[in-house]
């Protein structure tokens, strides 16, 4: 199924993808600093703030076979004064707003931050209670900020939420990049237990994004995690800024159009949008199994160097750093899995960085510290808590040899 999206004055097509079944799990920490945060506190029919959202204007369908307008007015797009705002969907006349589109009988809004606010990686999160109805399309969605010189899907996008009329109680999050579009778009979706739906309470939707991996979740349960691993050897398009979209469309080609059962106005109400940089940290140790330090064997700065468990002793060896491009360093040099192997049974080793994938790695919620490159977990080898035991890399299996803190 193609769905696409266009950002006027930019790109003609932007799809966006239906998504599949995914397992829970926690979600991943993200402990840096707030960089961006809109809580739509101000007086009840007040327009968003200009200076952190614009507007997207216009009916043409949006590449899917639309049925909104959409428009800069209070009426589509205000707050409602308890700390929300609200993108509402109405029955109405475009014509009165210059509608051009033949077929858009409603109007709505799309609002974003392409010319307020772009970043790459940490988490993007907002709280939000979706409208109902056969017909609606929620969305809150992220795009390249290349956009302009690379075109879609060269750019990249990620899904962060997006809901579909017919289904009430599942949100999707997917990616798009070359290769990975409109129907082909890599994702996962998530269903509400006990038949609850997304209309009837608010939400929290989030995506922790690192270099190598990016994972959704849904009120803290993480439901879907990808790597370049699951792009079948596609190009990942997801290492550079983007810019954050919410909007709430009417009809086309995946949701289907409104039925006698859909009711007018409906709302997508929303709490906040926050967004965290990335956690780069201050130096510190990583401890693990019988409450022992992730070490460099000898304090050596050779390349090569056995990475292993040991007592704390508060040395260089065992202060780590986690830099923004994804690696984890000591001693001035990186985390490494010898090779570049993806097997299990890896040796993890001291080396220079170089910025590959087997030099990047993401601490999870559930405090697993995850190679990306491999979809694979720090482990210490066979549980062994002796000083010296040295750390490899083993499919990830949730057991103590696996769980590592940051202090």
């Amino acid at each position: 199924m193609k769905l696409l999206r266009t950002i006027v004055g930019l790109v003609a097509a932007l799809p966006l993808a239906i998504a599949i079944a995914a397992v829970q799990a926690p979600a991943p920490a993200s402990a840096g600093p707030v960089v961006f945060s809109d809580d739509f506190n101000g007086a009840a029919g007040t327009a968003p703030d200009p200076a952190k959202w614009r507007h997207d204007i216009g009916g043409s369908g949006w590449g899917n076979n639309e049925l909104e307008y959409y428009t800069d007015r209070t009426d589509n797009a205000s707050l409602d004064g308890a700390g929300n705002l609200v993108i509402t969907a109405r029955r109405d006349n475009p014509g009165n707003y210059g509608c051009w589109y033949g077929t858009c009988q409603y109007t709505s809004a799309r609002l974003l931050t392409a010319q307020t606010f772009t970043q790459a990686y940490g988490r993007f999160e907002t709280r939000m209670k979706l409208p109902r109805g056969q017909g609606m399309w929620p969305a809150f969605w992220m795009l390249g900020d290349n956009i302009g010189s690379a075109g879609w899907p060269n750019s990249g996008e990620i899904d962060v939420m997006e809901n579909v009329g017919f289904e009430p109680s599942t949100v999707h999050g997917t990616i798009h990049g070359p290769g990975y579009s409109g129907g082909a778009g890599v994702g996962a979706g998530y269903t509400l237990p006990n038949g609850q739906k997304f209309s009837d309470a608010f939400h929290t939707f989030a995506v922790d994004w690192s270099p190598g991996a990016i994972a959704w979740s849904v009120d803290g349960i993480q439901y879907s995690r990808k790597t370049p691993a699951d792009i079948g050897g596609n190009q990942w398009v997801f290492d550079h800024p983007f810019f954050m979209i919410m909007n709430l469309a009417v009809g086309g080609n995946w949701p289907g159009n409104p039925d006698a059962a859909t009711t007018f106005p409906q709302q997508l109400v929303v709490d906040y949008v926050r967004v965290t940089a990335p956690d780069t940290g201050s130096a510190g140790r990583i401890t693990g199994l019988a409450g022992k330090c992730v070490d460099i064997s000898g304090s050596n700065t050779a390349d090569g160097t056995k990475v292993q468990l040991w007592t704390c002793n508060g040395t260089g060896a065992q202060n780590w750093t986690f830099a923004a491009d994804g690696s984890v360093r000591a001693l001035g040099k990186c985390l490494d899995v010898s090779g570049g192997s993806t097997a299990d049974g890896a040796k993890v080793q001291l080396w220079t960085c170089n910025g590959t994938g087997a030099q990047k790695w993401v601490l999870s919620g559930a405090n697993d510290l995850v190679n990306p490159q491999a979809n694979k977990c720090l482990d210490v080898t066979a549980a062994n808590t002796a000083d010296g035991t040295p750390l490899q890399l083993w499919t990830c299996n949730g057991t103590g040899a696996q769980k590592w803190y940051r202090n």
